[in-house]
């Protein structure tokens, strides 16, 4: 690993380090594209997966009084349905097309929370939908770390304080994504590369968590939308323009 792959890894390990504290999802959105520089795509996705469990610990610690467990339920079960349709279709993603599908993501993130306002708030059980969103999250988990995603965008709309919506993103994706990292024990992505890259990369990815954890339990409901609408906008914008210019 020379100096420029070490210098993605570690943009990688604190970016996403710090979204997962602040946010309780992202590690992917913010680290993976940085590790697929210098990683083919089942060593990057193995690597975020290792990360976004890691680091999504402490946050679930820190909500773990808000949990509700038939509210957590109602995603996690279709989820882990969908855990192995993810793993299938990574062996079929080649890494440009990865990483133009995060940056994708990103920028609709930023676009979602640009709009949230005007947005209306839903109160009524929607268990049907719920599962659905689960169900893909798990698949889009296994596949790129991308659990968190549809979640964020579904349950922002619910009229929930950061807690109670941290609540069931942050086990969700500990849960999901740390079966996923398990399965790809299984199948052997865990080589070298990848246990150098962890031992190097944990304690950035953790150090930068702290901080996150830290920056959500100081701000606002506003100043937090406004972080990650600047954080998605920038990351997206920079991701996408490496592949597509």
């Amino acid at each position: 690993m020379d100096t420029a792959d070490l210098v993605f890894l570690i943009i990688g390990a604190l970016a996403g380090g710090f979204v997962n504290g602040l946010a309780g999802f992202g590690t992917s959105l913010f680290a993976l594209g940085w590790w697929l520089q210098i990683m083919a795509p089942v060593q990057a996705v193995a690597l975020v997966l290792a990360m976004s469990v890691f680091s999504g610990l402490p946050g679930a610690w820190v909500v773990r009084h808000s949990i509700e467990p038939a509210r957590l339920a109602r995603f996690l079960l279709p989820a882990l349905l969908g855990i192995p349709l993810g793993l299938y279709l990574l062996e079929w993603v080649d890494a440009r097309t990865l990483k133009i599908v995060i940056a994708v993501f990103l920028l609709v993130y930023a676009a979602f929370f640009l709009t949230r306002s005007e947005l209306p708030k839903l109160a009524r059980p929607t268990p049907v939908i719920d599962a659905i969103i689960g169900f893909v999250g798990g698949a889009l988990g296994s596949m790129a770390g991308l659990s968190g995603a549809l979640p964020t965008m579904w349950l922002t709309l619910r009229d929930w304080t950061k807690a109670q919506t941290r609540a069931v993103l942050q086990p969700y994706n500990v849960i999901v994504l740390g079966i996923s990292a398990g399965l790809l024990v299984w199948q052997g992505a865990y080589d070298r590369t990848v246990l150098i890259a962890m031992a190097i990369a944990l304690p950035a990815t953790m150090l930068a968590a702290t901080l996150g954890i830290w920056t959500f339990k100081r701000l606002t409901d506003h100043q937090f939308r406004l972080l990650l609408i600047g954080l998605m906008l920038v990351s997206g914008l920079a991701l996408l323009s490496r592949e597509v210019l």
